[in-house]
């Protein structure tokens, strides 16, 4: 026997580098060559004289060695390798194997201990190829790959082992007799289940299983049929080495993406057809004796048993995988913990029990405080350590009746019953917050989170739906109040979203419709009184709700993100005013400035250097007259961002200055690193100076400061002569405020 048989799978967990994944396409082409010659061989040793079949068997066995060869080491994945090398290892056996039979008169069975390590080789190759190409341990297709296997161990038994029994052979002839198709019917177990696994079947597949059918068929006829037997022989050596040699050999290294979970119409058929094979054999050929009956019976058996386990098998992985789903649809796939839709059933379940029991259902919902800062420092797969490790620790310390959930990016809720009118949940509310004193331990170090939690409260009958909205609610008023801290829910809070989301909804079309407008306040020279330029500010004016605060509504589109579009409407507007009334001045005149307010949605958006650079090219301003106004606390949401944003419009020549100094950081060292001019002095702090306030100590350090770091000084919020004469004592450069004219529009403004 001169079989050639095996393919191998490299381990899933190593993958070829990306220079690999796609072969040349001369190695497809040259597998086709192959199988073209292999075709002709075959037809040449079925058809041509008997002298030529040895010759060319031989040949095929050569042919294939050299493919087997070619195809392990120059199209295998070289991670994968291993098994092809057994491969290769088994067909130089079954060479020598045949050489041997052919150059040695009188061998007898000698070739054969060459060709049973032989197959023993690609039994391993096999294996190896299945054990990597498997998709799950759960993956039934090996008790399909058994069931075939059983019905040909069948008619290996009844028409080729059985048989030797009787022969009269000595009983090692005998065991060796009965080795090579028992380690067929292994072969053909390990390939079939490659085979009847789901996912891609390749071209390399589709020749291999064929090539194995055919080796187990030339076993069970050889000794009645040698000629067929031979034409079978070759073709299973010609077809693995077109198998080896064509790149689609490197997908039975690597794991299936498929896994075959239920039965299917056509594999029921299939299968049921080889059930109907042993009972066909048992018709045609009755038992012989005792050890015949004996082994039919235990294959028989193991048929039954194997039916059996696969039904159990397929009903327990249906089931296994209904609980997945709907494990799926209640809990987060992040961290594991309940979603939105749990939540929403367990708060339901609780509050048809909670006016019988008394009991008060409060559910207590924690946002993380500057999430986004983490994720766009270090990624989303740091963020994702960040969520997965809050899970934990809120999990870990929270009584085993009460419910923690996932149901948004960074929103965490923790539910629980109490006794009506207990503080359980704010008790509970302050014991979250400290959870959040301790570092969390990620991958990129100790990373320090704070969060914002909102509590709400029902009895009996309690609506998910607004439990949660509650909560959310109350969860807004603690971010307000300045974040790390837990806020109670009020019917006033309702009434504040109400108001809010209405107040949103309407500032959504209000720059198309034409209600936002610019208002320009005079800067003027504290020495000479000169005007210097102006600050624009935003104003909206509604048809029904009048003049709207910037208090108002500048917090939303911060929030919602509408900053941006009309933050540039309003730089496009200011520099092109600017511009006019740059135009309109006589020769000699001071020329002036307009300064705009950068927000954070801003300052983060790469757009908006582009945008600088175009409203300047498009007004023809100098880059000096625009001053963009920041904060320090905008700057810190994302110091790394901003930063380089601000480098940038440096570059370009632009005036960079901090509003509201003083407010925010207020620190030397973030000061020294942004590449501002201007600072602007907050309004607290000029309101008591010249009558001996507390603050005129710290505007005086401010001024010396500024003049230190060549900075120049606005004071924001100047109402008086008196404020006006101390700042000019004090060397202050610019003011704005009240006293030098309130903000007016464009066309009511006087230069």
């Amino acid at each position: 026997m001169t079989p050639l048989l095996a393919t191998g799978r490299a381990s899933p967990e190593r993958h070829a580098p990306p220079s690999q994944a796609s072969p040349p396409r001369r190695d497809a082409a040259l597998a086709w060559r192959f199988l073209t010659g292999s075709v002709l061989v075959v037809v040449a040793i079925t058809f041509g004289p008997v002298v030529a079949r040895v010759p060319l068997g031989i040949g095929a066995n050569v042919a294939a060695v050299i493919a087997i060869g070619y195809g392990t080491f120059r199209v295998a994945d070289r991670a994968d390798r291993t098994p092809w090398r057994w491969l290769w290892i088994a067909s130089l056996l079954f060479l020598a194997g045949a050489s041997l039979r052919v150059t040695v008169s009188g061998a007898g069975r000698l070739p054969d201990m060459l060709v049973i390590p032989g197959y023993l080789a690609a039994a391993y190759a096999f294996a190896g190829m299945l054990v990597r190409r498997r998709a799950d341990r759960d993956d039934p297709a090996w008790i399909d790959a058994v069931l075939v296997g059983v019905t040909f161990a069948c008619l290996e038994w009844t028409y080729q082992i059985a048989p030797s029994f009787g022969d009269g052979d000595p009983p090692l002839l005998t065991v060796v007799t009965a080795f090579l198709p028992a380690i067929d019917v292994v072969l053909l177990l390990l390939i079939g289940q490659q085979f009847l696994s789901g996912g891609l079947r390749s071209p390399a597949l589709w020749l291999l299983v064929p090539g194995i059918a055919g080796l187990l068929t030339a076993d069970l006829i050889a000794a009645t049929h040698p000629g067929p037997a031979a034409t079978l022989y070759a073709s299973t050596c010609l077809m693995t080495g077109a198998a080896t040699l064509h790149p689609s050999m490197r997908q039975l290294t690597r794991p299936s993406q498929a896994l075959v979970r239920r039965l299917s119409r056509k594999r029921m058929v299939g299968l049921g057809f080889v059930l109907l094979v042993p009972v066909i054999v048992a018709t045609v050929e009755p038992a012989g004796g005792p050890l015949d009956q004996n082994v039919r019976g235990v294959l028989v058996a193991l048929l039954v048993g194997t039916v059996l386990l696969r039904v159990v098998r397929s009903n327990d992985s249906r089931a296994r995988a209904e609980n997945t789903v709907r494990r799926r649809a209640t809990h987060d796939a992040l961290t594991d913990l309940p979603n939105r839709e749990l939540l929403s059933d367990t708060i339901t379940a609780w509050g048809e029990r909670a006016t019988a029991d008394q009991q008060e259902i409060s559910l207590l919902f924690l946002d993380l405080d500057r999430f986004k800062m983490i994720n766009d420092h270090w990624g989303h797969q740091v963020g994702d350590e960040l969520l997965c490790a809050v899970a934990a620790r809120l999990s870990a310390n929270v009584r085993g009746s009460d419910l923690v959930c996932r149901i948004g990016g960074d929103e965490f809720v923790i539910a629980l019953a109490s006794p009506s009118h207990s503080i359980l949940a704010e008790s509970v509310a302050t014991r979250a917050l400290g959870l959040f004193t301790e570092p969390f331990t990620l991958s990129v170090g100790d990373v320090v989170v704070s969060a914002s939690i909102g509590v709400a409260k029902a009895g009996g009958g309690a609506e998910a739906v607004e439990l949660i909205r509650d909560a959310d609610t109350a969860m807004y008023k603690a971010k307000d109040s300045g974040r790390n801290a837990y806020a109670l829910f009020d019917t006033s809070l309702r009434d504040e979203l109400r108001d809010r989301i209405t107040l949103e909804q309407q500032l959504r079309g209000a720059l198309a419709r034409g209600e936002l407008y610019a208002a320009y306040q005079p800067i003027v020279d504290v020495a000479t009184g000169e005007l210097d330029g102006f600050e624009t500010l935003m104003r909206w004016e509604h048809p029904q709700l009048g003049l709207v605060s910037p208090l108002r509504f500048i917090p939303v589109a911060e929030e919602t993100g509408l900053i941006v579009e009309a933050g540039t409407w309003l730089l496009r507007e200011s520099a092109a005013q600017l511009a006019v009334w740059r135009a309109g001045r006589r020769p000699g005149d001071r020329p002036l400035h307009i300064s705009v307010n950068v927000s954070v949605r801003q300052l983060t958006n790469r757009d908006l250097v582009a945008v600088v650079q175009d409203i300047l090219t498009e007004t023809g301003l100098p880059p000096g007259a625009l001053w963009l106004e920041i904060t320090e606390s905008g700057v810190m949401e994302d110091i790394d961002t901003a930063l380089a944003t601000l480098d940038e419009l440096r570059e370009l020549g632009v005036t960079m200055a901090i509003d509201d100094f003083g407010t925010g950081y207020s620190s030397l060292s973030y000061l020294n690193r942004l590449p501002v001019g201007i600072v602007k002095l907050d309004r607290s702090f000029i309101n008591d100076v010249g009558r001996h306030g507390a603050n005129e100590s710290i505007v005086r350090a401010v001024l010396a400061m500024a003049a230190a770091l060549n900075l120049r000084v606005v004071a924001e919020g100047v109402e008086t002569e008196l404020q006006r004469d101390w700042l000019c004592e004090q060397g202050c450069d610019l003011a704005q405020g009240w006293l030098f004219g309130k903000p007016l529009r464009a066309s009511e403004t006087v230069l």
